[in-house]
């Protein structure tokens, strides 16, 4: 019998995972397999037997990569739709990045980048809103890829850290059902200056919704959809 050391698992998510009718499907490993075999492979064996569009990315064990890639036994592939416009732990003394199903406090994270050095913090929230492109919301529901997720958020931060002079730095995005008027999302920046923390909490925010795997549904009345763009291409100037 053969294991799944000798596979490739291949993680759905949002709505590619609906559509499939499962989260994972697992194929067998065999030399000279590319991403782009092993999805393809997965997307034909899953109960919906579905058909990937050009509106995805696909990344390898935690790292976007092209279909032509190669893949090994082992290996963990993410198929990725249009996200939303680790674990819950603090990284170091100057960075907090945190993915949690729980209510968020903006508070806790605007203390926690309050030093005696910086002389500006800027602290961002994303609330639910009730209505959205004419449609009357009920509430969202937020799902992540983790740890990737966290990874990427992590990686955004030090983008930051390379284009402005930064102090302690946190991130917090919720995971989840999300009534109206609550927070998704909570990030706090604090500089010496109030220019850099502005402009670094509104790259992070912008940066997030182009690589990091979070995926937003909107519950309205009558229905129901996912919403996002495709991560993983794009660039900030």
């Amino acid at each position: 019998m053969t294991n799944n050391i000798s596979k490739i698992s291949i993680l759905f998510f949002a709505a590619i995972r609906e559509r499939a009718g499962t989260d994972v499907v697992r194929v067998l490993a065999v030399d000279g397999m590319t991403v782009g075999d092993a999805v393809d492979a997965a997307c034909k064996a899953a109960p919906g037997h579905i058909e990937l569009g050009t509106a995805v990315m696909l990344a390898l064990n935690g790292e976007y990569v092209a279909r032509d890639h190669l893949v090994s036994s082992g290996d963990e592939i993410a198929v990725i739709p249009p996200v939303s416009g680790g674990s819950d732990e603090i990284a170091d003394d100057s960075e907090w990045v945190l993915l949690t199903a729980e209510d968020l406090d903006p508070s806790a994270l605007t203390e926690f980048v309050k030093t005696n050095a910086d002389g500006a913090i800027v602290t961002f929230l994303g609330v639910t809103r009730d209505s959205n492109q004419g449609r009357i919301v009920k509430y969202l529901e937020y799902e992540a890829y983790q740890p990737m997720a966290q990874n990427k958020m992590a990686e955004i931060i030090g983008e930051m850290r390379s284009r402005w002079s930064l102090g302690k730095i946190a991130v917090a995005h919720r995971t989840g059902r999300v009534n109206i008027g609550e927070t998704s999302m909570v990030i706090a920046v604090a500089s010496p200056h109030r220019r850099p923390a502005f402009e670094a909490c509104l790259y992070f925010v912008d940066r997030l919704k182009e690589i990091v795997p979070i995926w937003k549904k909107e519950f309205f009345e009558g229905g129901e959809v996912w919403i996002g763009k495709t991560p993983g291409d794009g660039t900030v100037v």
